[in-house]
């Protein structure tokens, strides 16, 4: 029986085809296998941050930008949340999945990405590695916008590759302006990202034949998105002025212990990919010697790119404390790219590699936690007693919007500053000076004399028994003012002025992230307090 030969033309396509079934398939089970580890926690309690997610994006949508000129934030995820939560509710769940959405979106990202850059077997191990990486199923149940902006760096580094290295055309170079804009709107440390590629594209340029072409879309990249950046970049400036994290501290060196427990899962994953994927890293350099070669400069670019990021924040963060492993956001696309290079030229070791940080990760409860705060309980408990016209007072300032969550409607809200507007947001704007100059004497008794008797008031005190936690300039105010608040209402009660009614939660189940107590008192005297003792 003769055998009829097929044309070259239909075996490419069917290459193709069965490439693309492969690859959808894929996608399939790992994005299943993703949500499956990564709704774990997903109907979670909110803590402080994601308290004041929550609150910022309640406002107006146009109003968010006003808003967090008092915050420090850039109003790109605060918008989206807004949008999000118009369509599918506030609750802790519907919240959680615009986060677990961008988490997830990193798959077909990372697995375009790696395809594009290096061959499908770079694809599929970068999907898997994002399916599954530790700081994406953390923040992936998390309403902040961390895992938002690893999606906007893994794609920025991906574009700046086509873009930069391998020289594929305007399509790319415009897609990284998109992508760098995306994460200055984003997180204010997209401004060092910027910062670090632009050093990346000064070493290509060097190395470059065509440096004349390179720099030109090189400056226009950067020139488009430093001009779609600048409506913002007053309120940066105003940010930088007046809204510093005095909740802080100087970083020492322990940014690499950082980075190995909270980006890859701790030393036995790091020491793999370490191990492993620079193996591969090392294949690719050995193998192409030549300094211009594509995939050696993408190597260098994939290391200067975090390293340089980094680099800078941890410099500046010597003289103004802006230091958190959350942050590290910014890094992780590159060192994700990264990894998926150096695992698939390490061939079968790097799958063996691979099946390893896969079993190490698959466990999400070291990366998650759904009891982050006890605010939800203090809110069932305590808050289920009072009334409109009652006030909360908490005693850490940053914690009144995870409060205004979790309470009924119609309450008044206090720090110890005094009485707060609007208890959604926190007000920066130079916070130290301001809750240090106002004294509890004079502000709790103005506080008090504001309630009639029959009135409640719940105060809100974090449990700071942690002491190494609350050392940083802010936290130690925060602890002071607490301890100083809570013994004059103490004094209060033993005075007769108010009585204690309840403590909440009954039964504290240990918060991961931040623990309080709710201390429920009722006025029953109609005299003013302004001798308070």
């Amino acid at each position: 029986m003769a055998t009829v030969a097929i044309p070259r033309s239909e075996r490419k396509l069917d290459l193709r085809v069965s490439d693309a079934v492969l690859a959808a398939i894929t996608l399939v089970v790992l994005t299943a296998l993703s949500i499956y580890v990564r709704t774990r926690a997903i109907s979670g309690s909110f803590w402080m941050d994601e308290g004041l997610s929550v609150g910022i994006s309640s406002h107006d949508l146009f109003d968010i930008p006003g808003v967090l000129r008092q915050d420090g934030s850039p109003p790109l995820y605060y918008m989206g949340l807004h949008v999000w939560m118009d369509v599918f509710g506030r609750t802790e769940t519907a919240v959680h999945w615009f986060s677990l959405t961008a988490s997830l979106l990193t798959i077909p990202a990372a697995m375009w990405a790696g395809w594009s850059l290096w061959g499908k077997r770079a694809g599929f191990i970068g999907a898997a590695l994002c399916s599954l990486n530790p700081f994406l199923t953390s923040y992936g149940e998390e309403a902040r916008m961390y895992a938002l902006m690893t999606l906007w760096a893994l794609l920025a580094s991906a574009f700046f590759l086509h873009a930069f290295v391998y020289r594929r055309g305007r399509f790319y170079v415009a897609g990284f302006a998109l992508f760098q804009t995306l994460m200055l709107y984003t997180h204010g440390w997209g401004i060092f990202y910027g910062l670090a590629s632009f050093a990346a594209l000064i070493v290509l340029w060097w190395r470059s034949e065509e440096r004349r072409a390179l720099a030109i879309d090189g400056l226009a990249a950067y020139v488009v998105a430093a001009i779609l950046f600048l409506p913002w970049f007053p309120t940066v400036l105003f940010q930088a002025a007046h809204t510093a994290a005095p909740w802080g501290r100087a970083p020492r060196f322990g940014a690499p212990i950082q980075i190995s427990r909270d980006l890859l899962g701790g030393d036995r994953a790091s020491i793999v990919l370490l191990l492993i994927g620079g193996f591969g890293l090392a294949q690719v350099l050995r193998e192409h010697r030549d300094r211009r070669d594509r995939d050696r400069l993408s190597v260098y670019v994939l290391i200067l790119i975090p390293l340089v990021t980094l680099a800078i924040a941890w410099t500046l963060s010597q003289f103004n404390p802006a230091w958190a492993s959350r942050y590290f956001a910014v890094a992780l696309g590159a060192m994700l790219l990264l990894s998926a290079l150096g695992l698939a030229r390490a061939r079968t070791l790097g799958l063996c590699a691979l099946i390893v940080l896969m079993g190490f990760w698959l466990n999400p409860k070291p990366f998650v936690d759904g009891y982050k705060s006890d605010v939800r309980d203090i809110g069932a408990e305590a808050g289920s007693m009072m009334r409109p016209g009652d006030l909360v007072i908490v005693g850490q300032p940053e914690q009144m919007p995870v409060a205004w969550y979790y309470m009924p409607g119609g309450l008044r809200y206090a720090n110890s500053a005094g009485l707060v507007e609007d208890p959604r947001y926190m007000d920066w704007v130079d916070a130290m000076d301001r809750f240090e100059a106002a004294q509890p004497r004079e502000v709790l008794p103005r506080l008090l004399d504001s309630l009639q008797p029959g009135q409640k008031i719940l105060f809100m005190r974090p449990l700071t028994e942690g002491v190494e936690n609350w050392s940083a300039p802010w936290t130690q105010l925060a602890r002071r003012r607490s301890a100083q608040f809570g013994a004059m209402l103490a004094q209060a009660v033993r005075d007769g002025e108010l009585r204690q009614l309840t403590v909440a939660p009954k039964f504290y189940r240990g918060a991961s992230t931040v623990g309080n107590v709710g201390i429920l008192y009722e006025k029953v005297s109609d005299r003013p307090l302004t001798q308070v003792p």
